[in-house]
């Protein structure tokens, strides 16, 4: 099941939506109790997820979906994001080599680091260039992890029952902030730095755990190319060790890192510019589209 967030005009209020079996048109969930995507995380069980079958089945009313406007499926993130750093070896070596870092060809713990979010960007929102304060600005695509339910000392073995589903993120990053302060926060944080979206899909459309073609490209130019089953820690050694000190609250999001091919890998680097259109893939998923401005 495909559910997103939507305004019917622009300056409409923002509704929760599910894609019907074509995913050209939008219905919205008109359930008591339910006008957010958080609202709809909060509530998931068997009776509602029936109902919204109910409504793909018979449908009371739909909007086309280019008629619509969509916003990032959470648009404002209750939490921080929490993001994994160098989560595929490849990636590890091309960063260790922007830095001019050794890299032994291990990765012994997961990194952790924290995204500050406002407002996430929606599929076909502009991601602001902040000229005044970088000049090399980078694209990483990444899988988002929704969580379900409220998790505090979940084992690997039970970690998918508290997903949600999935989303694409495009972990925006300001190279040049990034070594200036030695440490991500504030090279990760710039205001619409986190384009998220088309879309969550529940998780039972994919395996558990899922293995997708994740990957990128700037102005039709395929710039990465990959597979989540290559990530170093997987999303149950995740939950496991997050949870293991701290509570993950219901809809929080995880994004679990991206692979190789990011602008500060090339010789030159190719970071973005202005009018660049960066374009984030993942398989069963779908597109997320943005410009720079």
């Amino acid at each position: 099941m495909k559910i997103l967030t939507f305004q019917q005009t622009p300056n409409a209020p923002s509704e929760v939506g599910i894609l019907d079996t074509t995913a050209q048109k939008v219905i919205p969930v008109e359930i008591a109790g339910i006008t957010s995507m958080q609202d709809l995380i909060k509530y998931w069980d068997k009776p509602l997820k029936q109902r919204l079958e109910e409504l793909i089945s018979a449908p009371k009313k739909s909007f086309d979906l280019c008629d619509i406007k969509k916003l990032a499926p959470i648009p404002h993130p209750a939490q921080e994001v929490i993001c994994l750093g160098v989560n595929y070896l490849d990636h590890a070596k091309e960063s260790a080599k922007f830095k001019k870092e050794a890299f032994d060809g291990k990765r012994d713990e997961a990194v952790y680091f924290g995204k500050r979010v406002n407002t996430a960007t929606p599929d076909g929102g502009v991601i602001p260039s902040h000229s005044h304060l970088t000049q090399k600005l980078d694209y990483e695509v990444e899988l988002g992890v929704i969580i379900a339910k409220d998790a505090y000392g979940v084992k690997k073995c039970d970690a998918f029952d508290y997903v949600f589903g999935y989303t694409i993120i495009n972990d925006i990053s300001a190279r040049d902030i990034q070594l200036k302060h030695k440490q991500w926060y504030v090279g990760k944080s710039l205001e619409g730095s986190l384009p998220m979206g088309p879309w969550i899909v529940t998780k039972d459309e994919f395996p558990c755990p899922p293995t997708l073609e994740i990957s990128s490209y700037v102005n039709g130019e395929l710039r990465q190319k990959s597979s989540t089953d290559l990530m170093i820690f997987d999303i149950a050694y995740v939950i496991e060790e997050l949870s293991a000190g701290m509570v993950l609250k219901a809809g929080s999001i995880l994004s679990m890192g991206t692979p190789s091919g990011v602008g500060m890998g090339f010789e030159p680097p190719k970071f973005l510019k202005s009018g660049d259109e960066v374009e984030c893939r993942i398989e069963g998923i779908g597109s997320l589209r943005n410009t720079i401005s």
